[in-house]
């Protein structure tokens, strides 16, 4: 016997009876997003490299340990890690930016990173996000966080945290990134290899490691006054606070975590996470932020930005399990040819129906009825002779005979 060639480590199937969570996921994320304005984008899952060399930033773990990267025809080409680079690379060369603001996009679809497979996160794992340009007032970003919140709770999810703050811009970040690395900088050898390469490169991604020994030496008292002094400038300062006082006005219960700033070189100003305290360590469902410098160092213009996006496995993890959708009907019958026909015309008129293509015996027949369909269709010689057919109710067991030309509208009830 051949051996079984089975999938790669870090990627999964997903499986009929699993996919109805997906949709429903999906269903809800069209729905929500769609009251807030965005529609949705389908961006190539294969880009060229420099795209994220230059979008995400080539000092983070994503660019420099986790792409799927491969030459082709003397280019290289890249499997997208994440989105938000694809859809600036979109709204640039589309032209968007002639649009009115703001521009409102959201996506679905596959990501790629090689790293190891943990709890909600494969090798090859799906995200729902959302962008928007051309807003640089905190409205944008309240009504991102809000949005994100609301389409979680749309999927049942309340037991969440949200994490909220502010990086500032480039020019008041600089003086805070000196003054952070001097304080470090006694401790440089005591540090992981990860932040030793991001000491001079991006110090600021320094808070984001998560190895045990690093977060100790954060944890010192001389580290912290300085992660928690105020080095925002006036501006960056007045539009985190009014972000905080939308938050407020709207209801959305938040955290401001000093340590929040996210993995990705782009974001300036806000950052958020939502977590939920049933993943364990590995607890965020859901991250975002502004990134106000993206679209121009991309090529394009000056144009203010904001985003989040939700792996969809993790999302899937947490909504507990429903049951399989059934069939509207389930034609139990020994005349295959006529069963054939009655199944296309009530599939015509949108019901899902389904009859048995092996003529198997009666009762096994009705078996299966009662265990995929919310109605058995029972078509014996009676009912063809007389152009009838009789419907069982298999929740009730109450069965009628009607006309054949009603037989539809006895399956909506």
């Amino acid at each position: 016997m051949a051996n079984i060639i089975k999938t790669l480590k870090g990627t999964k199937d997903i499986l009929p009876q699993d996919v109805n969570m997906w949709q429903f996921v999906e269903e809800n994320a069209k729905k929500i997003f769609t009251q807030y304005g965005f529609k949705e984008i389908r961006t190539p899952i294969i880009e060229t490299t420099e795209l994220f060399s230059r979008g995400v930033g080539d000092t983070t773990d994503i660019v420099n340990k986790e792409m799927y990267t491969f030459e082709k025809s003397d280019r290289s080409i890249t499997l997208r890690p994440e989105n938000t680079a694809g859809v600036v690379r979109s709204y640039i060369e589309n032209g968007m930016s002639r649009l009115p603001a703001p521009v409102k996009l959201w996506y679905k679809g596959p990501m790629f990173r090689y790293e190891r497979p943990q709890a909600g996160r494969q090798r090859q794992f799906n995200q729902i996000g959302v962008e928007m340009f051309g807003i640089k007032q905190p409205t944008a970003d309240a009504e991102v966080i809000l949005m994100a919140v609301n389409f979680l709770k749309s999927l049942g999810l309340n037991d969440l945290d949200v994490e909220i703050n502010s990086l500032g811009c480039p020019k008041c970040r600089a003086e805070f990134k000196e003054k952070l690395k001097s304080v470090i900088k006694p401790y440089l050898n005591d540090l992981c290899e990860d932040c030793q390469n991001r000491f001079d490169k991006n110090p600021l991604r320094l808070l984001d490691c998560k190895v045990e020994d690093c977060q100790k030496i954060y944890s010192l008292p001389e580290i912290q006054e300085i992660i928690h002094s105020d080095f925002l400038c006036e501006e960056c300062s007045s539009h985190y606070t009014e972000l905080k006082l939308y938050l407020d006005r709207m209801g959305v219960r938040y955290k401001e975590n000093k340590l929040l700033v996210r993995g990705l070189d782009y974001y300036t100003r806000t950052v958020f996470e939502i977590k939920s305290n049933n993943l364990g360590s590995q607890n965020a469902v859901c991250g975002g932020g502004r990134y106000d410098g993206l679209v121009s160092q991309l090529g394009g213009e000056e144009t203010p930005a904001i985003g989040f996006a939700m792996g969809m496995e993790r999302l899937i993890s947490l909504i507990p399990a429903n049951e399989q959708p059934k069939l509207d009907g389930y034609i139990v019958s020994n005349f295959p040819t006529d069963a054939f026909i009655l199944a296309e015309e009530l599939r015509s008129y949108g019901l899902n129906i389904e009859f048995d293509l092996t003529n198997k015996k009666f009762t096994k027949q009705l078996e299966k009825a009662s265990k995929c369909a919310k109605y058995a269709i029972i078509l014996g010689e009676d009912e063809i002779l007389k152009h009838q057919v009789s419907i069982k109710n298999l929740e009730t067991g109450n069965q009628i005979t009607v006309n054949r030309e009603n037989c539809k509208e006895n399956l909506y009830l």
